[in-house]
């Protein structure tokens, strides 16, 4: 049995199918993403969902769904699902399924009396391209495939609904038709590898629902237009592949194709490659720019993302070319903002004022996995950069005070990753001297102190080594509490008691101001207080305002986002905590909490993990159905333990 493979008893149970998800994009902006048995729950979801720059920048649903029926002796039977008011599941098409397999491509295989077809889908690479071929696998007697599109051609952020301004026109194309329901939209093209006849029956399907939206208190029903539908004889042994795309191909290479995707991906057949195959999918090319998105599937390229993620979804996979073409673009998109000229690049949020510190810390990774002369070749350049606009107070909401420490005002604006907003104001408004900030600058200054000793560079590294002198020692004072755990941020007399993670990045990395007793304690609490088996708590449930479920209308949720939820990605800088104090004693400690990760392969997006968990049991996955900065912590530690392993 394949390591991902989900039989006919769960697929059957709605309950247990409709809550787990599939995610496959083309690594550049478009994606297809449903359920195990391809009934849409969320408005995100569709078989060809793509950007379409010159209306906005969000993604658009032009294929929603196609509804398979298979036809035998007059006899139909629809294999599609679609959920409608009042919990009413139609046509059912669930009910015939008899496994799926996901460890090579998505694959579902259906038993309808004697017939027995197997449905695999494939999202081409860099292309807007959808493919799925059915294979009759038994048929006892002359059988038809009939394929009816749901067409929407909306944004992830809209419905749409029956009305008179969709266009009904259509051409016929070679094995298919092109058709487009609005202007500015391209045109969509259904096609097939065999002949086969479209008949012109147009509709709207109404009153369509998606229970994940009402679940998170929105809107959740819609409309969606259905021109009419394919229908192509299939024997035995047959297969049949259907392309939807925003361009023409040639029906005979529509077999060629898939055989070619599909030899190109690399099996889920385990944990390490399941992780992998998901790293692949946050990377978004466009033209000649490489970015990280921070998630799906409405994430965006968010700077502070991008550069926790890319050492754990790149040079943990032993993928440096793509670290490097990544951080050349990011590299250019730093210099727009550090020199203030405008920034044509797709990667927001660069202003907060930790986001450089972080991009020194994805650097210092590559100087580990790659070489240290190599990463002063690429990057000594940029790091003098950034280090200097620091120093010489260019930030405008960064400021060097005389004691070392680094503060930063965010009463009025979220400025760390705990972002969340009501009515536009912070929800948890860090600000003054944050913990995390200056656990970060302290690491900046010693690493690119002994670059720069490395390089020649004397003189500008005892200057770099006297400012962290001064910040570690301010940072104790500062910081550490008589309970040995570390202030969450510090302004003035106002001081944050409360128990967050934040303090675990001064355990994790290479360099602390904190000696190794200091470490350990803050290690204890964090363990005894934020560890969960699904990541780090945002904060303890012995402080005020813990919310650990993230359920609710969005209010409510943005109250409980950071004030008990768990995190998986700080699970990567905790473990790395714990062996940093444990050593070899620790592999097996880490190793088991590794555990509560693989098993969320079946589960939410299944060979993903979801952006956050609930802070209580069961832990229930919520928010974004696969999230970067989590599947490459995970990865990062899975390399760091290969190294203790070794």
């Amino acid at each position: 049995m394949s390591y991902l493979h989900f039989d006919k008893t769960l697929m059957t149970n709605l309950e247990e199918s409709l809550p787990r998800e599939i995610l496959r994009t083309n690594r550049s902006g478009a994606y297809h993403c449903t359920t195990i048995v391809g009934c849409n729950t969320r408005k995100y979801h569709g078989l060809l969902v793509i950007p379409v720059p010159n209306l906005d920048d969000e993604n658009h649903v032009l294929l929603s769904s196609l509804d398979e029926t298979v036809i035998q002796h007059g006899a139909e039977f629809n294999l599609g699902l679609h959920e409608y008011a009042g919990n009413h599941f139609s046509p059912n098409g669930h009910k015939y399924i008899r496994e799926f397999d996901c460890e090579h491509v998505p694959a579902c295989t259906y038993r309808v009396g004697g017939v027995i077809l197997r449905k695999e889908k494939i999202f081409v690479h860099y292309e807007n391209r959808i493919l799925i071929r059915y294979t009759l696998l038994e048929a006892h007697s002359a059988t038809k495939l009939r394929l009816r599109p749901f067409l929407a051609f909306r944004s992830v952020r809209e419905y749409t609904h029956e009305n008179d301004r969709a266009s009904r026109e259509y051409e016929e194309v070679e094995n298919g038709i092109k058709t487009c329901m609005y202007p500015g939209y391209p045109e969509l093209f259904m096609q097939l590898n065999k002949s086969n006849t479209f008949h012109f029956d147009p509709d709207w399907y109404r009153g369509i629902e998606y229970f994940k939206e009402r679940e998170r208190g929105y809107d959740f029903n819609e409309d969606l237009y259905v021109p009419g539908y394919f229908e192509v004889d299939i024997k035995k042994g047959d297969s049949i592949v259907f392309s939807a795309s925003t361009s023409e191909i040639s029906p005979r290479k529509l077999k060629k194709l898939f055989e070619a995707e599909a030899a190109d991906r690399t099996p889920r057949d385990s944990f390490f490659h399941c992780l992998k195959n998901s790293a692949h999918q946050f990377h978004n090319k466009q033209d000649d720019e490489h970015y990280i998105l921070a998630g799906y599937p409405w994430f965006k390229c968010r700077a502070r993302d991008l550069f926790i993620s890319l050492p754990g979804l790149t040079l943990a996979v032993d993928e440096v070319d793509e670290f490097e073409e990544t951080m050349r673009t990011a590299e250019k998109a730093i210099r727009c903002f550090i020199n203030d000229e405008t920034n044509p690049y797709r990667i927001s949020e660069m202003e907060d004022p930790d986001v450089l510190l972080w991009a020194v810390w994805s650097i210092q990774q590559y100087a580990k996995e790659v070489s240290r002369e190599e990463c002063i070749t690429k990057y000594g350049a940029l790091l003098q950069d950034i280090i200097d606009y620091i120093l010489y107070r260019k930030h405008n909401n960064l400021f060097l005070h005389e004691n070392g420490l680094l503060y930063a005002n965010g009463t009025e604006k979220p400025i760390t990753w705990m972002n969340a907003v009501v009515s536009d104001r912070p929800v948890i408004p860090r600000t003054g001297y944050i913990v995390e900030i200056n656990s970060l600058w302290y690491n900046a200054l010693r690493f690119i102190a002994d670059l720069k000793r490395e390089a020649g560079d004397a003189v500008f590294a005892d200057i770099l080594d006297a400012q962290a002198e001064k910040t570690g020692a301010s940072f104790v004072d500062v910081f550490r509490n008589e309970y040995g755990y570390l202030m969450d941020y510090v302004d003035g007399y106002m001081m944050d008691w409360s128990v967050r993670p934040n303090m675990i990045f001064t355990v994790a990395f290479d360099y602390s101001p904190l000696d190794k007793a200091q470490k350990k304690q803050v290690l204890d609490i964090v363990t005894k207080e934020l560890l969960t088996p699904k990541g780090l708590r945002t904060l303890s449930p012995k402080s005020g305002g813990y919310s650990p479920n993230y359920v609710g209308p969005q209010l409510q949720r943005d109250y409980a986002y950071y004030q008990g939820t768990a995190w998986p990605w700080l699970m990567g800088f905790y473990m790395e905590a714990y062996l940093r104090i444990y050593k070899m004693s620790g592999v097996s400690f880490v190793e088991r909490q590794l555990i509560g990760f693989e098993d969320e392969m079946t589960h939410h997006c299944i060979g993903s993990l979801p952006e956050l968990f609930d802070g209580n049991p069961p832990f229930k996955g919520r928010g974004a159905v696969s999230f970067a900065m989590n599947v490459a912590e995970i990865l990062r530690i899975l390399k760091l333990l290969s190294k203790y392993n070794s």
